[in-house]
C-alpha cells in the first residue's frame, strides 16, 4: 500500500535542508539539462492538500476539450489530433478523445485504437524533414479529458534529447508558424492515408 499523503510528505522532507528545500535532481547534472546548477535551486515542497483540487472539465458540461471536439487538423468519429501553437519545438500535437474519457475509463477498442494511432502519428511526425524523434506524454493533472502530447524534436539538437525537451521546448523562441503548419498538414495528410479519417470542416 502507497504511503498516505502526510507519511509521504514527512518522508520527503526528511531529505530536506533547514528551509525545506530537497537537493537538486540528478537530472540537473546532465548535460542535456537547460539549466546551470549554479545557484540553482529547489522550491520547498509544500504540505499535501486534501482533497485534490478538481481537474478543468471533470463535468463534461464544462469541458472545453469537449466543447472543441471539431477542431483540429484531423479527425475520425473517435479521436482528433490538433496543432499546439506558440510553441519552440518544430511540432506539438494533441490527441483527444472526441467523447470525454480520460484513460483509466477509456473502452477497450477506444484503448486498441489509441495504440495504433499513437504509433502512426510518431511515424509521421519522425518522417518530416529534420526532425529526429517524436516523444509521447501523457500528465494528465490539469484537465480530465484524456489527452496525449506529441513533441517533434529538432534534427542534430542533441541537447534537446529525453525528458527535457518539453521544458526546453518552453525556453526557446517561437518556431515559425508557417513551418510548423505546414508540418502539421503533412502529418494529417499521411494520417488519413494511413488511418483513414478526415480534416475537420472547422480548424
Amino acid at each position: 500500500m502507497a504511503l498516505r499523503p502526510d507519511e509521504f510528505y514527512d518522508h520527503a522532507v526528511s531529505a530536506a535542508d533547514g528551509g525545506g528545500r530537497l537537493p537538486l535532481a540528478r537530472m540537473t547534472g546532465w548535460e542535456i539539462s537547460p539549466f546551470a546548477q549554479d545557484g540553482l535551486r529547489v522550491a520547498p515542497l509544500r504540505p499535501p492538500v486534501l482533497p485534490e483540487p478538481a481537474r478543468r472539465g471533470e463535468d463534461p458540461a464544462d469541458c472545453g476539450i469537449c466543447r472543441d471536439r471539431d477542431q483540429g487538423i484531423w479527425c475520425n468519429d473517435h479521436w482528433r489530433l490538433a496543432r499546439i501553437t506558440g510553441v519552440g519545438v518544430p511540432l506539438v500535437l494533441m490527441l483527444y478523445p472526441r467523447d470525454h474519457h480520460d484513460l483509466a475509463d477509456l473502452p477497450d477498442e477506444l484503448a486498441a485504437e489509441l495504440g495504433l494511432l499513437s504509433t502512426r502519428i510518431v511515424r509521421h511526425v519522425q518522417a518530416l524533414a529534420h526532425v529526429s524523434r517524436a516523444h509521447v506524454y501523457r500528465f494528465g493533472d490539469g484537465a480530465a479529458h484524456l489527452h496525449l502530447w506529441f513533441f517533434a524534436r529538432p534534427e542534430g539538437q542533441a541537447q534537446l534529447f529525453g525528458s527535457w525537451l518539453p521544458v526546453w521546448d518552453d525556453l526557446l523562441p517561437e518556431y515559425p508558424a508557417a513551418v510548423a503548419e505546414a508540418d502539421a498538414t503533412i502529418v494529417a495528410d499521411a494520417l488519413i492515408a494511413s488511418h483513414g479519417g478526415r480534416r475537420p470542416s472547422v480548424d
